[in-house]
């Protein structure tokens, strides 16, 4: 089970847009077996970092309007937030060491 918190379209505005913390999205669905092998290595870099930024996940499939907004076409896509808007991204499955660098900016 995630530690990340489930965002749906309803939520994006409260939860990521206007957080006062930097947000690593998870752009995610049930069938791909890449975001099933990313999920655990997001809650890890979530409780590595807690109180520095937040990790939330967003399941393309229920959530079709923040998807479409944001242009998501490949999963996993990981955005980082920050200030409501699109600070960083990584498209695929990466290891924890790779997604750390790529976002080293965030995490504090």
């Amino acid at each position: 089970m995630s530690n990340a918190k489930d965002v749906t379209d309803a939520s994006f505005d409260a939860d990521v847009l206007q957080s006062d913390k930097p947000v690593i999205v998870d752009f995610w669905a049930e069938w791909c077996g890449p975001c099933r092998m990313l999920s655990p290595i997001l809650d890890d870099i979530a409780s590595d970092h807690a109180g520095k930024v937040n990790v939330v996940k967003v399941n393309v499939d229920d959530n079709p309007s923040i998807s479409a907004k944001y242009g998501i076409t490949s999963i996993p896509a990981v955005y980082v937030f920050q200030n409501g808007e699109v600070a960083a991204k990584s498209i695929g499955a990466k290891p924890k060491q790779v997604l750390e660098q790529e976002f080293a900016a965030f995490l504090g």
